[in-house]
């Protein structure tokens, strides 16, 4: 084999194994890849799948980070070309839903399943998983920001209060789909960021619409 085939050989085997190793961890966890397990699945010695990492957080690391290659390509990308501020906010926030109703992991979310795995535990894999999300917050933030200054968004809107409830309707929407098995989820989810982002007119305009003066009681 030549040295080339052999680079290209060994690419694939690794690529394969971090593919496998995003598939059980989205299902089974972080610590759900144990080095046996991967190297049954995938029909490898536990000392051939061992050689392409050297530890078992050094896989760990990687799959974290192939995942955060799926969830953009998956969400942030599906974004790209709306107008910054509330209209990418809104695609944002659609596709988002979207990658959690068409089960892009297979076990839901794969970044809520790793926070809560390894919110309290210190070292390198939760600082990866906690840097991502920051990355994806920062980024909501600044749309947020900018339809504010769009007027788009009331004056006085606090970012970090809008991507606060973001989070927190999309975890409750991991919450519906996974564990009660809700085909109804989704619906709910997408109400709840109408209500928060709106998706017709401004969120401005609507607020600051009048209500409808009360009639006067008959005489």
């Amino acid at each position: 084999m030549s040295p080339r085939r052999s680079v290209v050989e060994t690419g694939r085997t690794r690529a394969a194994i971090v593919a496998r190793g995003v598939a059980v961890a989205s299902v089974e966890g972080l610590e759900g890849l144990t080095i046996g397990r991967l190297a049954a699945d995938l029909g490898m010695s536990k000392s051939g799948l061992l050689g392409h990492f050297g530890s078992k957080e050094a896989l760990q690391l990687e799959v974290v980070d192939a995942a955060a290659a799926i969830f953009t390509r998956e969400v942030a990308d599906r974004a790209t070309g709306t107008a910054p501020g509330l209209p990418r906010l809104r695609a944002l926030c659609a596709a988002w839903v979207s990658y959690l109703e068409r089960e892009v992991f297979p076990g839901g979310c794969f970044f809520i399943a790793a926070a809560a795995e390894f919110d309290d535990r210190a070292g390198p894999v939760r600082d990866a998983v906690a840097g991502l999300t920051a990355l994806w917050e920062r980024d909501l933030r600044i749309h947020v920001r900018l339809a504010v200054a769009a007027g788009d968004l009331p004056a006085g809107t606090d970012p970090d209060q809008v991507v606060f409830e973001l989070g927190g309707v999309l975890m409750a929407l991991n919450y519906g789909l996974r564990l009660r098995r809700d085909p109804g989820a989704p619906a709910r989810a997408r109400r709840a960021l109408d209500q928060l982002i709106g998706t017709g007119p401004t969120v401005a305009a609507r607020a600051g619409r009048a209500a409808p003066a009360a009639r006067p009681p008959a005489a």
